[in-house]
This record gives structure tokens, sequence and C-alpha cells, in this order.
């Protein structure tokens, strides 16, 4: 999927920024999916429930059923942007001893605490039956490894730092196009509310205020920096900081009053509703967007809805993968093995991503069923000269502790409006967690 320059940019970016979060010493568990198990049915846990996700794994449950007809497909999905809802419930099922046969998680520093916690098993013997060493990007493979053990089977690439926007309305504000940096988007933030009356910027859930920051912070501190932001000894007090999280809350005040009372789906549609001129949202929005009724808008690209880079940062891909584990005690194991290889097939990830509005984690998928919006991400994941920065919000480089350290620090700026205990919350959350 990468030429060989941008392969070396990638593995120097996840040495550094990761830190080797993934290869550290700890706990390793057996090796691994030897043995059948229980076929019977098979439990997938996920928070697949939305429009376009929904679609994508329906996708794949439909091609499961056809290979596996003798096991019954339990879809355990638990609603919630992000998967916030999603893994309260597990962590409870985890640490009752009652885990589904399988379950969704980020790929990179996410799994390392069920890793460590002797939750989930290296699938090494899986991966080596089903010849999907050579399917997967080495790169991508380093960050869901743990003490030299694979852990988890990947369906996909995302883009988090996204803007969506509506044509009619940011015409109408008398802007020429999208904002290409933080100060032009505050700048035509206001454009947007004085000229149009509409809502300069939607937003959802608390995470998606989050899924915001990391933008703001890329966007601010540029590619390096950001990625800097993520190692042992990082500052988050400098003055550089200090501006980003500025211009975050100057970012939020431009946005949805009634914010908390929706999830990403309702900020993404009130963009091509007309209602809001920007959202800054993951590529899923995409397959939500372009999506046949029921689940999906049916819009059209370049007419309900344009999209860019978050503002400055064009050309770093701020990336992040959804993948599927094994549970230790897996009620149902040979279900949950055979559901991992649909999940790692050719397949089921070309039945799954055009749908979901992502990029397929093979390296062999077919370029032909990805169009619009997805033709252009494969362009960009493979353009020479993209940098990479991992997504901290969905699991890249923050650890899931650190990630609560993070919301919670967001969580009580949106009431108090305080930068100063914003960064300074983040700081303590950084010396914290840090590896």
């Amino acid at each position: 999927m990468r030429g060989p320059a941008v392969e070396i940019r990638w593995k120097a970016l996840a040495a550094a920024a990761v830190g080797g979060a993934l290869l550290l010493s700890g706990c390793g568990g057996g090796d691994d999916d030897k043995g059948g198990g229980d076929a019977s049915q098979v439990e997938v846990f996920s928070w697949w429930t939305g429009p376009g996700e929904a679609d994508g794994l329906n996708a794949m449950k439909a091609d499961f059923e056809k290979k596996n007809p003798g096991t019954k497909f339990v879809n355990a999905a638990i609603a919630g942007g992000s998967g916030t809802q999603a893994q309260a419930v597990l962590a409870s099922r985890l640490q009752n001893r009652k885990p589904p046969d399988s379950f969704q998680g980020h790929a990179g520093a996410e799994l390392l605490d069920y890793i460590k916690q002797g939750q989930i098993e290296p699938l090494d013997s899986f991966y080596a039956d089903n010849n999907l060493r050579q399917a997967y990007p080495p790169q991508l493979l380093e960050q869901i490894s743990y003490q030299g053990k694979i852990y988890s089977v990947p369906v996909n690439i995302h883009r988090s730092n996204m803007l969506w926007y509506n044509p009619k309305i940011v015409k109408d504000a008398g802007l020429s196009g999208p904002p290409t940096s933080v100060a032009e988007f505050i700048t035509a933030l206001k454009a947007v509310k004085d000229k149009t009356g509409k809502v300069p910027l939607s937003l959802g859930a608390q995470w998606t205020a989050d899924h915001l920051l990391e933008s703001v912070l890329l966007g601010d501190l540029g590619t390096d920096a950001y990625n800097a932001l993520w190692k042992p000894g990082a500052d988050w007090s400098g003055p550089a900081v200090t501006k980003a999280l500025t211009d975050f809350a100057e970012i939020m005040k431009y946005t949805t009053a009634e914010a908390a009372s929706t999830d990403w789906q309702g900020a993404s549609k009130a963009v091509v509703d007309g209602k809001a001129a920007f959202n800054i949202m993951g590529d899923w929005a995409y397959g939500y967007f372009t999506g046949s009724a029921p689940n999906g808008l049916g819009k059209k690209d370049g007419t309900d809805f344009k999209y860019a880079a978050s503002p400055g940062t064009d050309g770093t891909y701020m990336w992040l993968s959804d993948s599927f584990t094994l549970p230790k005690g897996a009620p149902h194991r040979g279900g949950a093995i055979a559901w991992l290889k649909v999940a790692g097939s050719k397949e089921g990830q070309d039945l799954f991503n055009p749908k979901k509005g992502s990029i397929p984690a093979r390296k062999d998928a077919d370029k032909s069923l990805y169009k619009g919006y997805l033709e252009y991400a494969l362009n960009e994941w493979n353009k020479p000269g993209i940098k990479l920065a991992g997504s901290f919000w969905h699991g890249v480089y923050a650890s899931k502790r650190w990630h609560a350290d993070i919301d919670a620090a967001v969580g009580l700026f949106l009431q108090s409006k305080d930068v100063g205990k914003l960064q300074s919350a983040l700081v303590t959350a950084a010396k914290n967690n840090a590896q």
C-alpha cells in the first residue's frame, strides 16, 4: 500500500513516538490458537452500530455465514461512537471472566492494556496458518505486536484528520474554499456565524471534542512536534501547546450548544443537511454520507458535501486501525478463529471497507472497489512524502489510562473553559502515562 520511503518513515515514527509501547516486558501468554474449540456460534463484540459501520459489519457477517453455515453469528455490538460505551461494558465482562468470542480493539497502544492483563492471546500460529504476515504491511504488524507476538487482526485503516464541509454554506460565507490552517479556520468559523446564521462547526458527544483536539494539536504544532508529545519526557507545558489549546478553546466557541445530546452521526449529518458549515470527523463519515438508506444518507460527494484534510494538517495522515482479538477463555474458540479468518481475508475486507468508509489493512485489496473519497484516501496513503501521525484518541499513541485522563481533562474544560487548567491536566496526564 505504500512505497519504500513511506515505509521507512512509518517505522521511524513508530519507534520514536510510540516508544516501543507494545514491545515492553510483561506477561506474554501462550501461543496461541492451536486446537479448534467450540464452533457452534461466535459472539463478536464491537461498537459498529451506526450507519456505514453497521453496513460494513453486516457485509462481513454475511460472508462469515456463507463460509460457516453451521456457526451462529451473534452480533454483540454496543452503540456509542469511538467505542466509549462498548469499552466500559467490555472491561466489566473481561474482569468477570465472561469474554465475548472476539472483540474489536484499536491497533496500537490501546491493545497494550489487554495484553499486559493477560486478557487476549497471541495469534502467531493463526497468522502462519493463513499467510497473513505476507498480506499486511510490516509496519502495521509492528504496532499490534508485543514481545514479538501478534495480538490482533486489523480490518482497515482510517484517517482521523478530515474536514467535512457544506460547499453552499462555505460559499455563502464568502469563503473561497476550506481553510488550510488553524488560524484560517477560526476566521472561517467567524465568517459563517456572521454571514449565514448557520452553525459554524457541528460537534457531538464529548469524545468528538477529544477528536477535534487531536486535529487542532496536529494542525498548530506540525507533525514532528505532535508526534513528540507521545515520547517519554515530552513537554506539554510549552508555549506551542498553550497556543494550540488556546486555539482549541476559541474554536469551541463556534460549536453547537446542544453538542452533548448527539453522537458523531448527528453532528456529521448537520453538514449534509445544510445546518452546519464544518465538521471534523474521521473518514467513517464518508460511508455514512454516501451509503444507501436506511442506514446511510444517500448524499452526493461534491454536491451535498466536500472534504479536505483538517486545517493545518494537509500532507499528514493521522491514522488508526480497527482490529479483532482472540480473548483468553473465549467460550466458542472455533467460532472465534473462523471469524478472524473472515476479518483478515481479502474478501472480507473488500466487503467491509467500502461500506465502512475506510481503506483495507491488507496490501492486496481490489482497488477498483474504492471510489470517491476512498480512492483519494488510498492515493494519500501511498503518496510519496506523506507524513504519518497516530491518533491518540483512537488508540494508536495513548493507552486506555492515558486516553481516560485526557478525556477527563477535556470534560472539565468543557465546563470551566479554562485553558490553563486544561494544559495543567494534560501535563499531569503525560507524566503519569508516558512510557
